[in-house]
């Protein structure tokens, strides 16, 4: 397996957007949950969301380009630049959000 972090930064303008196409996003996300190591929406100076950052794992870089061809917010143009590299996750928290 091979884990990848995810950094996908909105374009302009686009937190309307960003909130119209969050539930399928999440939905999204649930069902990829078996590759997602952690995830979240990157903040502004104000708290607002301009991205997302997601560590995730998968069999090859070519599986993870599979799921990015269907991710809604990539689909919706919401994400603008998205950067990818490979890591090597070490030390995972526990999730106390459960």
């Amino acid at each position: 397996m091979m884990q990848f972090v995810i950094k996908a930064y909105d374009g302009e303008g686009m937190l309307d957007k960003r909130m119209e196409v969050r539930p399928r996003h999440l939905e999204g996300m649930e069902k990829m949950r078996n590759h997602v190591i952690c995830a979240g929406g990157l903040l502004d100076d104000e708290g607002k969301m301009k991205g997302s950052l997601l560590v995730m794992e998968f069999q090859n870089r070519e599986e993870l380009d599979e799921y990015l061809a269907h991710e809604p917010y990539v689909v919706e143009h919401v994400w603008e630049n998205i950067e990818i590299e490979r890591m090597n996750v070490v030390i995972v928290k526990e999730d106390k959000h459960q």
